[in-house]
């Protein structure tokens, strides 16, 4: 699984989250990051999927999982429009939710 690679595309739908990780130098970190998280997720969703329902497809569950645990993810990162429009996007507000919603290492 390239769990890299999917949260940089997701990263990528957010110009400006993206461009401010990119520029702040940041970006690999944050990569690196949501790749770690969505990996965790997505392994206990398909331990929770596979206990579930035990006589489903292991590649039924894990598309499942991995399905859930993006959606997830994506929920809990910033909008990528500000909430004010005259305001610009905050790279800190960003990192600080993230770090609100990780789990020690």
């Amino acid at each position: 699984m390239q769990y890299k690679t999917i949260i940089l595309e997701l990263l990528q739908q957010r110009p400006r989250m993206y461009n401010q990780l990119r520029k702040s130098r940041k970006l690999l970190l944050m990569v690196d990051r949501y790749a770690r998280e969505l990996r965790i997720s997505h392994q206990a969703r398909k331990d929770y999927l596979s206990q579930a329902r035990p006589g489903s497809s292991p590649s039924q569950i894990a598309s499942e999982a991995l399905e859930m645990a993006l959606k997830e993810l994506e929920d809990r990162l910033p909008s990528e429009s500000p909430p004010n429009e005259t305001e610009p996007f905050s790279l800190e507000a960003a990192m600080a939710s993230i770090s609100l919603h990780t789990p020690p290492a």
